[in-house]
């Protein structure tokens, strides 16, 4: 790996200048991979003065081969290849972990028209404002879900979030919203479900005094205290048919009125919905609004079930530990990893959420076994393991199949690594080659 400071061509000194007084995180590279110089944010995002010269794979990925090489989408060869700006996700190190990173990868051509550099841009997503808790996955599809949230997110543009209940949708909208200009406004939530048409239109949009029995003073909506940022419509598919009307307005023209008002009022916020509802189905049937839901569903987002990213197990059940027994050191045996990672969790993340805070009451020493796990959750992995239902223990029954033990035990060893891959193999005793074809594998399972 080449370590020697390259250097800088004179033409790109007055870019490197500029880039250096930006608040994002910049590097300039060559063909080579090598870093010719690194802005301010860059060299504080990584606590580290002494990168140029090195590989960018090297610094943030503690990789010795380019990203290709190692199973993963290589920017600088896609721009190469398409002479074109490039956008992937990354997982990065940094002095505070592994953190997602959205890349901007532009080309820069000599004078003779070739691709000599590339100003490479970093912009860490993932990470919502509630309670600063992180978007936790490396499943392909749950990435996908990344990918999309960090080419939406700088944008005003209308979001739908769909998916099952469970799956962390509000979450996912709190990251949109951290990733948007209007992170610093306030972010404001509406359950839609359970609430009557008056109530809803109260809610929304405020009420004037005297407006209606009880209406002693004048109160602002929720659209009103969103002012500037973001106004997430969670349970959309609950909204009475009669408020969706009001709603397209609020939409179309951006203004609204309180309840027993006559002023119009102009409204400045970004919109995000949430449901788990067939909206289409509900169009046939005359329960939604066909105008509004293609308003709303302008750039939809599916959130994953569990199901579908059982490899992001062990590290959310390892992060559920860490927030719900902060003085305890629990982990979870390689049998309770296993039935884990074999129940189809009909309540996705929050019922994972709440398996992991129930065995953490039950068991006495830091070790959580299957029998501190629910009777479904031991009775999915029997029927998994070996196909039909059995009284036999949950350890027994995953070791009849030696290949999904296997399997298992590198989930759960990649879930808990946090360095390089070459470390990681060889920590297993395996080559980095066996390696990155296990964990291709891995991913098409």
């Amino acid at each position: 790996m080449p370590s020697e400071r390259p250097e800088l061509p004179t033409s790109l000194k007055a870019l490197c200048a500029y880039l250096d007084a930006l608040s994002e995180p910049h590097i300039v590279c060559d063909a080579q991979y090598r870093i010719l110089a690194a802005n301010r944010a860059y060299r504080r995002q990584l606590n580290a003065e002494d990168v140029l010269g090195k590989t960018c794979y090297a610094v943030s990925h503690r990789y010795s081969h380019p990203c290709d090489a190692a199973g993963e989408t290589c920017p600088l060869q896609r721009s190469l290849s398409s002479g074109q700006r490039e956008r992937v996700l990354h997982l990065h190190h940094t002095p505070q972990g592994e953190t997602y990173v959205s890349i901007e990868l532009t080309p820069l051509r000599d004078e003779e028209g070739r691709i000599r550099w590339f100003v490479e841009k970093m912009e860490p997503i993932g990470r919502a404002a509630q309670g600063g808790h992180a978007l936790l996955g490396r499943a392909p599809v749950f990435q996908h879900m990344l990918e999309m949230i960090a080419r939406v997110a700088p944008t005003d543009v209308t979001v739908m979030l769909l998916g099952e209940s469970g799956v962390g949708k509000e979450v996912v909208a709190h990251a949109i919203h951290a990733g948007s200009r209007r992170a610093e406004r306030p972010f404001i939530a509406v359950d839609c479900s359970g609430l009557t048409e008056t109530l809803f239109e109260s809610e929304l949009f405020g009420h004037e005094k005297g407006a209606f029995t009880g209406a002693v003073t004048r109160r602002i909506g929720l659209v009103e205290a969103a002012a500037g940022g973001t106004l997430f419509l969670d349970e959309l598919g609950d909204i009475p048919l009669g408020m969706q009307v009001k709603l397209l307005r609020l939409i179309e023209a951006g203004v609204f009125r309180r309840v027993g008002g006559n002023e119009y009022l102009k409204a400045d916020v970004r919109l995000i919905s949430a449901t788990h509802r067939d909206l289409r189905r509900m169009i046939q049937e005359g329960q939604f609004r066909q105008d509004l839901y293609y308003r709303l569903n302008t750039f939809p987002i599916t959130v994953p079930p569990l199901r579908s990213r059982r490899e992001d197990i062990p590290l959310l059940a390892q992060a559920f530990l860490a927030r719900l027994a902060p003085g305890r050191q629990l982990s979870l045996s390689d049998a309770s990893l296993a039935c884990l990672m074999a129940y189809d969790y009909p309540g996705n993340v929050r019922e994972l959420r709440n398996v992991i805070e129930r065995a953490s009451l039950l068991v006495d020493g830091e070790i959580i076994e299957p029998r501190h796990l629910p009777e479904e959750v031991q009775a999915a992995c029997r029927v998994r393991s070996t196909g039909q239902p059995s009284a036999t223990n949950p350890a027994q029954a995953v070791t009849q199949d030696p290949s999904a033990l296997e399997r298992i035990l590198l989930e759960q060893k990649l879930a808990r690594h946090r360095g390089s891959r070459k470390a990681l193999a060889a920590e297993l005793g395996i080559s980095e080659r066996t390696l990155y074809r296990r964990l291709k594998a891995l991913r098409q399972s």
